[in-house]
């Protein structure tokens, strides 16, 4: 079955002109859905179950009306559509706190999707760069011994611009993952002294930490001209320790003298591989590969921009997995209206729900780190 508006979804040239690409979102959603129902059998009896004909699909409201999946089934079944020797990359969520891990596979038509939406995005964003920077990680060196999704995205994040050097903070040993905040510091402090500019990625809250450390420490840097400070994967457990973004920037800017502007935040998750990045006010838009759907906690329904409720996210990208409707476990808030400019609504994430078997990338890497 041949994607054709998929590819055309995903070579719109206006990445977050949403009301133009309504229809063309609902007729790629429908026949991403076909493609699932006749390759995937536990797809297609969760939706017969449901009473939902994807054939029939044809409205927004329809698609608003399929059957979306909790993250949390991905991590109790693992459902594929091609045979896993056709897809070359598998990735996992780093696991609850019972080794329970989402496992999806990509195609090489979902990887030249995801491609061309990475260019595009980072385009718009001005973040491709030929000038070779030093990258500090806060997140998982890559090893074979680990699968996890955070991990490759942050490696692939690598190639936005040429690697002269790259360091991460979790790092594998004979023991496993251990986490080295230490040799973070250090690192800021001789790029301080060097032209090459740094960028980070990695989870907020252990870049918040680190520099909070340095601040106490009274060590202030200066960093190269044209260092970005890029974070992504939110703070999740680290909720009650959460600051205010303005707070985070102004440390940023105090500690390593990187302004506000050179700040960029990252959302996205494994069992959604949709790219979403900060406008200049820090408001995550939602682009056109994608729709948000904020849901009552009781009874599903969608609510109003502005009222708060359950993210569910919805994206015609894969075919490996289906991943057309996931139903997270955070809180959030779909926003109109934002003074860059973009008509397309942007997302608030509040906040995980109270659920005591969740346990995110984020989580996992904090046991290292209490470790």
């Amino acid at each position: 079955m041949k994607r054709k508006f998929a590819r055309k979804l995903f070579n719109t040239k206006k990445i977050y002109d949403l009301n133009k690409t309504d229809d063309l979102f609902v007729k790629a959603m429908r026949e991403n859905a076909i493609y699932h129902y006749e390759n995937c059998s536990e797809y297609k009896q969760i939706l017969d179950n449901a009473n939902f004909n994807p054939y029939m699909v044809s409205t927004m409201e329809d698609i608003v009306n399929l059957p979306f999946l909790p993250t949390l089934y991905y991590k109790h079944h693992e459902l594929f559509s091609k045979p896993l020797w056709r897809m070359p990359v598998k990735a996992t969520s780093s696991g609850t706190s019972s080794g329970l891990k989402s496992k999806v596979a990509m195609s090489i038509g979902d990887l030249w999707r995801g491609f061309k939406m990475i260019k595009k995005v980072f385009s718009y964003h001005k973040l491709w760069s030929i000038r070779p920077v030093t990258y500090l990680i806060f997140g998982y060196q890559p090893t074979r011994h680990s699968q996890k999704a955070i991990m490759k995205t942050a490696h692939g994040f690598t190639y936005i611009a040429p690697a002269k050097k790259r360091v991460y903070a979790i790092r594998w040993t004979k023991n496993g993952y251990q986490v080295d905040l230490e040799l973070m510091k250090q690192e800021l402090i001789k790029a301080s002294k060097k032209k090459t500019p740094i960028r980070t990625i990695g989870f907020p809250a252990y870049t918040y930490f680190l520099l909070k450390e340095m601040d106490a420490e009274g060590i202030y840097l200066k960093m190269p001209k044209g260092s970005k400070i890029t974070v992504g994967g939110g703070w999740k457990q680290f909720y009650a320790e959460k600051v205010d973004k303005n707070e985070f920037y102004h440390l940023v800017r105090k500690v390593l003298g990187i302004e506000e502007k050179d700040c960029v935040e990252f959302f996205g998750a494994v069992e959604h591989p949709i790219l979403y990045t900060d406008c200049k006010y820090h408001h995550f838009h939602v682009p056109v590969y994608a729709r948000v759907i904020i849901r009552d906690p009781e009874t599903f329904r969608p609510v109003k921009n502005g009222k708060m409720g359950l993210i569910n996210l919805m994206t015609p990208m894969i075919e490996g997995t289906p991943l057309l409707s996931v139903m997270t476990d955070d809180l959030g808030v779909l926003h109109d209206g934002c003074e860059c400019g973009e008509s397309s609504p942007w997302l608030e994430i509040i906040g995980r729900v109270g659920i005591k078997d969740i346990t995110t990338c984020a989580q996992g890497a904090d046991e290292l780190l209490k470790g």
